[in-house]
């Protein structure tokens, strides 16, 4: 089992599945045992309730309007959530925001 778990929320977790293959090479060459996912912000309550929940969830810059929503279900599970960083998103910056969920995780 991996030590961590990275979940990444979008609208349809069409989006983010390349972003998950970027933190997954970043997490590789760092020698870390990370298992990133995405899916929907429809799934997020699903997965807060699975047996194997999530380390920290992070938000696509897309649907960062939900931030409040997932927000308050993240927090009664005592898990770190936030919006990736647009510009990071943006160019698909793995390494960035393998350190972003990392500090989210830590603090």
């Amino acid at each position: 089992m991996a030590d961590k778990k990275i979940m990444l929320a979008c609208a349809a977790g069409m989006s983010t599945s390349l972003m998950v293959q970027k933190i997954e090479e970043a997490a590789k060459a760092a020698g870390k045992d990370y298992e990133v996912f995405a899916k929907s912000t429809a799934d997020v309550e699903r997965e807060l309730n699975a047996e194997h929940i999530p380390d920290v969830v992070l938000l696509g810059p897309q649907v960062s309007y939900l931030k409040n929503e997932i927000k308050a279900k993240t927090d009664a599970k005592g898990i770190p959530m936030d919006v990736m960083p647009m510009m990071d998103y943006g160019m698909m910056n793995g390494e960035n925001i393998l350190k972003f969920a990392e500090n989210l995780m830590e603090n």
